[in-house]
């Protein structure tokens, strides 16, 4: 079992920047794939970003590459989403989860590949 906690959400202008943390507890972290998704008012919830358990390999989603950054830090069983040069666009609720180790990467961007989910921060942007 892994207990999930995001933070870092909040209220940010448009072109601003925010970072998300995901503090993970219970099981070794290291053993885990991360991910990020978001879900937008009235819309599903869609991929962001994940990461492998060694940090080495990193995916994104087309709509946030070149502005987001993911990272985790396993000392710390801690995952990081940097957001850059926000847009309105971007207003969702911010999810982290983890998915086992061997999951392929194609797998990374469906959220039925992840067993575990944190409970959300709600990141607004404003113009």
């Amino acid at each position: 079992q892994v207990q999930l906690v995001e933070s870092g959400g909040g209220l940010v202008q448009t072109g601003g920047s925010l970072r998300l943390s995901c503090a993970a507890s219970g099981r070794t972290f290291s053993m885990y794939v991360m991910g990020w998704f978001r879900r937008a008012p009235g819309q599903e919830r869609e991929f962001v970003a994940a990461i492998s358990w060694s940090g080495a390999s990193k995916y994104y989603a087309d709509s946030v590459k070149g502005r987001f950054t993911i990272s985790r830090d396993n000392a710390k069983n801690t995952v990081f989403l940097q957001m850059n040069s926000l847009k309105s666009e971007d207003t969702a609720v911010y999810y982290c989860a983890a998915a086992p180790r061997g999951t392929y990467s194609r797998g990374l961007y469906e959220e039925t590949t992840y067993n575990y989910w944190g409970q959300g921060t709600q990141v607004t942007v404003s113009s």
